[in-house]
């Protein structure tokens, strides 16, 4: 099976769920993904609790949600698609007219053919989501609508992976839990993380340690933040927000936001020399967890990555954004994207040339034998590898300098210290 295959069929077994920043459906997701990751560490935030300038909401829940017409057939179901239901409505049963009905209906009119993914988390209501073509199919009568669902005291559901490295130097992966169906926009970031994770343990050996998130979006990252955000800034070196990475139409990335970080400068390189196109937000067109990890304050190196940015495909946020909009192909990309800068980070030390003035490679089986044009070519990459490891600049900094792939400069680098012509720190 490829990795492709494993991370698809991860979302495949997470997207029936119904999640929100609360509730069962996050426990649900979170119970799955264990059993991928047994490391997986499950906490409970009460609600109530004050986390920086923002409050835990109450946990919602929901078995049923409904809409007949006047012969008792039933026009909207949330067992057929659970989008149908208003993200965190209160509980309601209720005979209201076609007028009254269109009150709590919502519908996306520029998309007639969906139902949208609509939620009110903070202000309680009760109501519905359906396409534009339905509502306007729909005749004078008398509806019956009926919502089962509880809002009540409980928790806010989140989970973390550490696996530890040799330095307390953290690589930070955050990803959201708290979308129902949407196969790009929720499934995507959890699956690939989960497989990620598993990579990262069956490293030989890591650098850094590596932390790995699963929040509620906003409230979930805020509430986590709140409670680790001084061990975050002491020690995260490098960090990514994944959200929407099953597509295989673009790559993108959401700079930080001064765009000055290495993880700026790792993700750009890295798209720059390994995919055939992708784009590049300012942290001013930012919309998911990039924004709390960047707060003032906070101030973490984490950009957003992502396939096609969330809000730019025109699935998102509808349910037309099913298991048709994620592919192997696409997970494959991420995958191979974020496991490119794992290993550049692992290898992005400090190198140092160990002799003054330049060193005779040739004695070190490190040179051409032979000079004629050409024959410096193929070792040109090292010699200016080597003009530039001055104990001053990183691997990817050197890159940078000579324009070279970093990846490429990794054997580079090792060659030179197996030699024993250079060190790092």
């Amino acid at each position: 099976m490829t990795t492709g295959q494993m991370i698809y069929d991860i979302a495949k077994r997470i997207f029936p769920i119904c999640r929100s920043i609360t509730g069962e459906g996050v426990r649900q997701t979170l119970a799955i993904l264990k059993e991928y990751v047994p490391e997986l560490e499950v906490f409970e935030v009460p609600s109530g609790t004050q986390v920086f300038d923002w409050t835990v909401p109450k946990e919602w829940n929901i078995k049923d949600a409904y809409i007949e017409d006047w012969n008792g057939r039933k026009i909207v179901d949330f067992k057929e698609n659970n989008l149908h239901a208003l993200g965190y409505s209160l509980p309601m049963d209720t005979y209201l007219s076609l007028d009254e009905l269109k009150k709590i209906v919502y519908t996306q009119k520029e998309q007639p053919e969906v139902i949208p993914y609509v939620t009110s988390y903070y202000v309680e209501r009760s109501g519905f989501c359906m396409s534009q073509n339905q509502l306007d199919s729909l005749k004078e009568g008398t509806y019956h609508a009926v919502i089962d669902s509880d809002l009540k005291e409980g928790f806010m559901t989140y989970a973390q992976v550490i696996l530890p490295g040799k330095s307390d130097k953290e690589i930070f992966f955050s990803t959201y839990i708290c979308h129902p169906s949407m196969g790009n926009n929720e499934c995507s970031g959890p699956a690939l993380q989960t497989v990620l994770i598993n990579y990262v343990k069956n490293m030989p050996e890591r650098e850094f340690t590596y932390r790995f998130v699963f929040l509620p979006e906003t409230i979930g990252s805020i509430a986590y933040l709140s409670r680790n955000h001084k061990e975050l800034k002491e020690k995260v070196y490098a960090g990514f927000n994944l959200s929407c990475v099953g597509d295989d139409r673009d790559y993108s990335f959401i700079e930080t936001r001064y765009a000055n970080t290495i993880t700026d400068r790792l993700l750009k390189h890295i798209l720059r020399r390994h995919t055939s196109h992708f784009s590049e937000y300012s942290f001013l067109e930012r919309g998911s967890d990039e924004r709390q990890y960047n707060a003032p304050g906070i101030d973490l190196p984490v950009c957003g990555f992502c396939r096609t940015k969330f809000g730019r495909y025109p699935e998102y946020h509808t349910s037309s954004d099913d298991l048709n909009v994620i592919s192997t192909a696409g997970f494959e990309g991420s995958f191979d994207i974020m496991t490119k800068c794992i290993k550049v980070l692992e290898n992005n030390h400090y190198y140092q040339i160990k002799v003054l003035c330049e060193p005779q490679l040739g004695k070190r089986g490190l040179y051409p034998t032979i000079s004629q044009k050409g024959s410096y070519d193929t070792i040109k990459n090292m010699t200016n590898f080597i003009a530039y490891a001055d104990g001053k600049n990183t691997l990817l900094e050197i890159a940078e300098i000579i324009d070279a792939d970093a990846l490429e400069l990794i054997e580079v680098a090792k060659k030179l210290c197996e030699s024993g012509l250079m060190d790092y720190e």
